[in-house]
């Protein structure tokens, strides 16, 4: 590869693959002497990438952090990726990002080309999103980009947590990965105080930071992280819960489920066993009238959350009676 520029952009881009290159790593990777590589890191740092180099047998390069952000490179897949990511941030549930992620989202599709933006279009355009509990909890963005730096180097993190009971503990883990469930997120870690893996959600983390330590990978008690956590909040102690029978498919149900604290049992073909969780009763109430929007349903308990909805059916009764006793009045004095 003779030509500078590309060469130099080929370096730049296995460098932002965020791993440590050796100098014969990178020779043979570009096909050029190790002189030249050296070259080709000044000239990136020129261009204001931070580029840290160790010296010695051992020795290499790393992209480090800089005072600024640089231009990054995108292959035509990272871009339209980026760019459907950024739109489905916008409906996260992360303090802050939805004006961020709308921003950000402008600045790239102004310099697609038009084949990407057609791509990234017709995703839009053909992909809706319902948002649930718009006014729920909400996760601090700078603590979740700790944790995800910290599940991808493997180093500890030291943060302080509150428990559904109230109880606040400060806590040092090991984090593996994050995940999202809904509008809430959480932190799959081995608790190194405890000697046991634990399930954290990321809106009750507080002064979060590394700690400094490396650790190893260990074996998950579970066959992926998304079935540890489904399996922790199943037998985790939940404050409200409320069984419906629903008049249609499980299958129907799949929105009602993704975006809400729900799990659902197929009895037939047209009828499922739907068990809702909630922190509120008033959330519950709400959970339940958004599915009676979906199908049918028939309310088995409790006896108390039975009652509630009676009352509620009885409110809106009587509130639909006074609208309607309203319009006759107008229409009878017109």
């Amino acid at each position: 590869m003779s030509d500078p520029t590309s060469r130099a952009l080929a370096l730049l881009s296995l460098l932002q693959t965020n791993r440590f290159w050796s100098g014969a790593e990178l020779v043979d990777h570009l096909g050029v002497s190790a002189r030249t590589v050296r070259r080709d890191v000044d000239r990136l740092r020129e261009l204001g990438y931070p580029v840290d180099a160790t010296t010695g047998a051992a020795g290499g390069y790393r992209l480090a952090k800089g005072a600024s952000l640089p231009p990054l490179l995108l292959d035509d897949d990272e871009a339209v990726a980026v760019a459907v990511g950024l739109r489905s941030a916008a409906g996260a549930a992360i303090a802050g990002i939805e004006d961020t992620s709308l921003r950000a989202l402008a600045k790239l599709e102004r310099v697609l080309p038009d084949r990407l933006r057609r791509r990234v279009n017709a995703i839009h355009s053909n992909v809706s999103t319902l948002r649930w509990n718009a006014d729920g909890p909400v996760v601090d963005p700078e603590a979740l980009a700790v944790l995800a730096l910290a599940c991808r180097d493997g180093e500890e993190v030291r943060f302080e947590y509150v428990a559904r009971e109230g109880s606040e503990t400060r806590r040092l883990v090991e984090p593996h990965q994050l995940v999202s469930a809904g509008r809430r997120w959480y932190l799959v870690a081995y608790d190194i105080r405890r000697n046991d893996w634990r399930t954290f959600r990321v809106d009750r983390l507080s002064h979060t930071q590394l700690a400094g330590a490396r650790f190893a990978p260990r074996e998950l008690p579970a066959a992926s992280f998304t079935e540890f956590v489904s399996r922790s909040l199943s037998s985790a102690r939940i404050q409200l819960e409320a069984t419906v029978v629903a008049h249609c498919s499980a299958k129907q149900l799949d929105e009602f489920v993704k975006h809400s604290d729900a799990t659902v049992t197929p009895i037939s073909e047209v009828h499922s066993l739907v068990t809702i969780r909630a922190d509120s009763p008033h959330w519950l109430l709400a959970m339940v009238t958004m599915l009676a929007g979906v199908c049918e349903l028939d309310i088995q308990g409790p006896p108390e959350f039975v009652q509630q909805v009676r009352d509620l059916a009885h409110g809106l009764d009587q509130a639909t009676a006074r609208t309607t006793n309203a319009a006759d009045r107008r229409n009878g004095q017109e």
